[in-house]
């Protein structure tokens, strides 16, 4: 999608790992590390920074540095939220309000691997914001634009089953079936930063996964 010195940016399939885990799975950072290094017939190791991370069953856009200057600049944006993302979902259930501001306090379970939305603040929990519009209307699903402020674990996912408008095929939010390929219906669909080394502003839009819902929800217009 996008490729200079300094970085190398993808549209992440579903299913894909962004880093090694449990799984043994080859993750999405070695296999770029593999294209870096047959591109440019470099031997030995290739340097790839991983700036942030999606979640296994979502798709769309995610960062690598190539430089550690760049990772180390791209890391201070990110944690400082001067970057704007801009995610895609589609669920079965439209909100009330079909436009508005979600905050709660998210408190992450390690061991169930899941986040949850309260909307008080509880011990240990840190504060979420995204706010989100309903672009689209479906058959049976919408499409909802969901602009995150603050970057939780699973926090699209939590904030929105929240509200009772679990995404598609999230079975661990709420959705009551799963997707036969194990994704999820949420896609990164924008990002926009200053470029770190070269300072002029980038835009990247990822086109959704090629699936029937997510075809109807780019017709719509």
């Amino acid at each position: 999608m996008f490729e200079d010195n300094h970085l190398l940016i993808v549209n992440k399939r579903p299913g894909d790992i962004v880093q090694g885990d449990k799984t043994g799975d080859k993750p999405l950072s070695e296999v770029v590390k593999s294209y870096i290094s047959e591109k440019y017939n470099k031997p030995g190791a290739v340097y790839l920074g991983v700036v942030h991370r999606l979640d296994r069953p979502t798709s769309g856009i995610v960062v690598f540095a190539r430089t550690s200057k760049a990772l180390t600049r791209l890391n201070k944006l990110f944690s400082e939220r001067k970057t704007e993302k801009t995610y895609w979902a589609v669920v079965q259930e439209i909100p009330k309000e079909t436009s508005g501001t979600l905050v709660h306090y998210m408190k992450r379970n390690a061991k169930q691997n899941k986040s949850y939305a309260h909307s008080n603040e509880v011990p240990d929990s840190k504060k979420a914001i995204l706010h989100y519009s309903v672009e689209k209307k479906l058959d049976r699903y919408a499409l909802m634009k969901v602009d995150l402020e603050t970057g939780r674990h699973h926090q699209i996912r939590s904030q929105l089953s929240a509200i009772g408008s679990p995404i598609k095929g999230d079975l661990k939010y709420g959705f009551d079936r799963s997707n036969k390929d194990g994704s999820i219906h949420l896609h990164a669909r924008s990002l926009t930063f200053v470029h770190p080394v070269q300072k002029e502003p980038l835009t990247i839009t990822a086109p959704p996964p090629n699936d029937a819902i997510w075809n109807a929800c780019l017709n719509a217009d």
